[in-house]
């Protein structure tokens, strides 16, 4: 596998995922975190960003899955934001983080992570 990466950090969208009723009919902020590994140097080599990942449109594609359909667990939305990640073939692997800092823990803290690495296969 490449070691190069492109990430996308501190990506924000509003979502109703949660196992509880009022996370789903209030809703909170979900942050994002993706790291795609994949080999940059075609694209740098001929300044072509139609051999690399657009992350504007990643990022784009990733909110519309965030603002989605809700699911019960953040692992869920996790696989969910890996496999859009995974649809360019350029990508070989992928690393999510959803972080759900809002999250119904009635103890102070500072934020709830799932981290999730899948690879093409």
């Amino acid at each position: 596998m490449s070691t190069d990466r492109i990430a996308l950090r501190g990506l924000r969208a509003r979502g109703r995922h949660g196992v509880l009723a009022a996370e789903r009919e209030l809703g909170q902020e979900f942050v994002v975190d993706v790291t795609l590994f994949l080999d940059t140097a075609p694209a740098a080599a001929g300044d072509d960003l139609g051999r690399t990942v657009d992350y504007g449109e990643l990022a784009q594609a990733l909110v519309k899955v965030v603002e989605g359909e809700p699911v019960a667990l953040i692992e869920t939305l996790a696989e969910r934001l890996a496999e859009v990640c995974l649809e360019s073939e350029l990508v070989q692997a992928a690393e999510v983080s959803v972080h759900k800092p809002a999250a119904p823990i009635p103890l102070p803290f500072d934020d709830v992570v799932v981290t999730i690495e899948r690879r093409r296969r």
